[in-house]
């Protein structure tokens, strides 16, 4: 299993505050072992570094009230959603409290009129989407786990709608917080604009839990489109089915989604789904509008598609059929994992402005065959953003040697063409080492931002940079 980055010295919670959590919380405190693992959970190769306990909170007051204890102490606090986070963003490097928010999963108000809606940050997408369906609305950020928003928020998540409908700093309107000192702030009001001041909601998406802990969020939400018509296209290479999603999107189609699946994850897929789609590389797209845009769009992409060797296109008129694709999408790092079993798995990502994605993703392509390496590849092509799913065996040193560097130079293979390390999974533990290279003195303010917030640096320490 691979290191995480950095091992600090544990610092252990004072038995003092334990039992004072212990008295207040009752049966929602626990320091059982496999409770403590579980909330340090990756789905990643790093090591597990489990908090000293956790607490399940049910309030917003609850959690000032932790958070206060806790900083009466200095003692490091990692807020927990569902435990989906891909870089170690949920890791106690240095031990502490994990606050568990899952049980606050209310939906507050829905506000059809104004297309938002309130939450609790343990909602997760799929429970939103089930609450709003009937009022003709629907949540359009879609990551492959069905994660809590609060979480996606703190990761600054996106998924397969984000080309059309953004990722979710686009779709947070404001959020509530609590701070560092216990002190609880909303960021915004529910305005769809506002020029007032810093813009602090944007400074605690992506932030990963080290500024605040979000205790509520206001989203924006959409109407269900009038029509909706979801394809399958093979290609006869992985570059004609990259250069298609490029052309697709500089042509200006409004697509909805547009993914990549290489051969050996549509393999995966197979198996896994039960699909029985050619084992070549694809494209799964999507179309939203009036029924006359959409047969619009399908035409043009067709058009573009077949310019570059797609063939086979397959559509998914009825909703069950299209949910069976998505949901397959969504599995995919599941149906890669079965692919090699007993392997670890490390999902990593990487994002580049769209004229340079199919070079992208072609080096990184070969280097994975140069390698020698087992990584299926898949993406939000439509935004220059994609994925590779590497599983490696454990107790070979030197395949875990060459998956470390494959990880390496595909940051830096992103930071070179102006993109990024990261697109949507975070930087957690895993990426903390690109982050000079790619915002350079940029970093400095960052930590003169985390410095100010949270002086005793107790929020969520150890992740995406070190202080």
């Amino acid at each position: 299993m691979l290191d995480t980055p950095t091992k600090p010295k544990p610092r252990s919670a004072p038995e003092s505050l334990l039992a004072e959590l212990a008295a207040r919380f009752a049966d929602r405190f626990s320091c059982a072992e496999a409770v403590r693992r579980q909330h340090a959970h990756n789905f990643t190769w790093y090591d597990n570094q489990p908090p000293d306990a956790v607490v399940f909170a049910t309030s917003g007051a609850e959690v000032q009230d932790i958070v206060r204890q806790c900083a009466a102490h200095r003692v490091p606090i990692i807020p927990f959603g569902t435990g989906t986070s891909l870089e170690a963003q949920l890791n106690a490097p240095v031990g502490g409290v994990s606050i568990d928010l899952s049980r606050m999963n209310a939906i507050l108000a829905v506000r059809p009129q104004d297309l938002d809606c309130t939450i609790e940050p343990g909602v997760t997408r799929t429970q939103l989407n089930s609450f709003i369906r009937d009022q003709g609305l629907f949540f359009p950020i879609d990551p492959g786990a069905d994660a809590s928003l609060g979480g996606m928020a703190a990761t600054r998540a996106s998924g397969t709608n984000a080309v059309r409908y953004g990722t979710m700093k686009d779709i947070v309107l404001s959020l509530a917080a609590v701070m560092p000192n216990g002190e609880l702030i909303r960021t915004a009001r529910r305005a769809k604009k506002t020029s007032a001041g810093y813009d602090l909601t944007r400074l605690l998406i992506g932030s990963e839990g080290t500024l605040g802990i979000i205790t509520e969020l206001t989203l924006r939400l959409h109407p269900i489109p009038e029509a909706i018509a979801a394809a399958v296209c093979g290609f006869a290479s992985l570059g004609g089915a990259v250069e298609s999603a490029m052309m697709a999107i500089q042509a200006g189609i409004p697509v909805a989604r547009i993914e990549m699946l290489d051969a050996l994850q549509i393999h995966a897929c197979n198996l896994y789904s039960k699909l029985t789609l050619a084992e070549v590389p694809t494209l799964f797209v999507e179309f939203h509008g009036s029924q006359r845009e959409v047969d619009e769009q399908v035409a043009q992409f067709e058009e573009i598609a077949r310019e570059h060797g797609g063939t086979d296109f397959n559509f998914a008129s009825k909703a069950e059929d299209r949910s069976k694709l998505w949901q397959a999408r969504h599995d995919a790092a599941y149906a890669s994992l079965a692919l090699r079993p007993g392997a670890k798995a490390v999902a990593t990502d990487a994002c580049v402005p769209i004229s340079r994605l199919a070079e992208c993703v072609l080096e990184t392509k070969a280097d994975l065959d140069r390698e020698r390496l087992v990584g299926t590849m898949l993406g939000h092509v439509g935004d220059g953003n994609f994925h590779v799913a590497l599983l490696a065996d454990p107790a070979d040193a030197d395949e875990i040697k060459r998956a470390k560097g494959f990880i390496e130079r595909l940051a830096m293979r992103a930071i070179a063409m102006d993109g990024t390390c990261t697109g949507e999974h975070g930087v957690g533990q895993g990426k903390i080492h690109y982050l000079q290279a790619e915002h350079g003195a940029a970093l400095d303010a960052m930590r003169a931002i985390k410095q100010a917030i949270d002086p005793d640096n107790i929020m969520n320490p150890g992740k995406i940079f070190a202080v």
